[in-house]
């Protein structure tokens, strides 16, 4: 899945506080929006889906940091419980996805995400085909647009360029592999 997807599933995750917590609900939108594309910084930073990716050891972080935000509610314990809620779920999601093979639509891998606490990588389900699919931009706005809709304008305006970038993104998706064999 996109990371712009992971990044709305994080934000779709803050939504039940608009009800219980309005005033911390865009605390928890924008710390989960952060924390669903948290993971995927390891593009850069190492192997991908594994380096920051932690299907398993995210929920040690993420089910205390709950518990400590429903206990003393504020903006900080509240912004790291749904970062670290929103990078756990992005993690496990990952499997649903395709695998880490440039052209993911050919299904060649059998990685999807690495559990640390088994050393060994999970298969792809390809729920969604591949990311930037679009399934996967439907997604994108489908869990994107509570963010339009029971945010303020501040969020509202994050949803607005995740989900212009994800149309972009998936326009160019498939052509993504020639371009970089071409010039890379």
């Amino acid at each position: 899945m996109m990371a712009t997807t992971h990044a709305a599933v994080g934000l779709l995750l803050a939504v039940p506080l608009t009800v219980v917590a309005p005033d911390l609900a865009p605390v928890a939108a924008l710390a989960g929006i952060a924390g669903g594309v948290f993971p995927d910084l390891d593009v850069v930073a190492g192997v991908h889906r594994k380096t920051l990716h932690f299907p398993d050891y995210y929920w040690v972080a993420a089910l205390p940091a709950l518990g400590l935000a429903a206990a003393v509610p504020g903006p900080a314990t509240v912004a790291a419980a749904w970062f670290f809620l929103a990078a756990a779920v992005h993690s496990v999601s990952d499997v649903l996805g395709a695998g880490l093979e440039p052209r993911p639509w050919e299904r060649t891998s059998v990685e999807a995400v690495y559990l640390h606490s088994r050393r060994r990588w999970l298969r792809p389900r390809y729920w969604v085909r591949y990311d930037g699919a679009p399934e996967d931009f439907l997604l994108t706005l489908v869990c994107f647009a509570p963010g339009l809709t029971h945010f303020g304008p501040t969020v509202r305006r994050v949803a607005v360029a995740f989900v212009v970038t994800a149309g972009g993104y998936t326009l160019v998706r498939k052509r993504l592999p020639d371009i970089e064999e071409r010039w890379l």
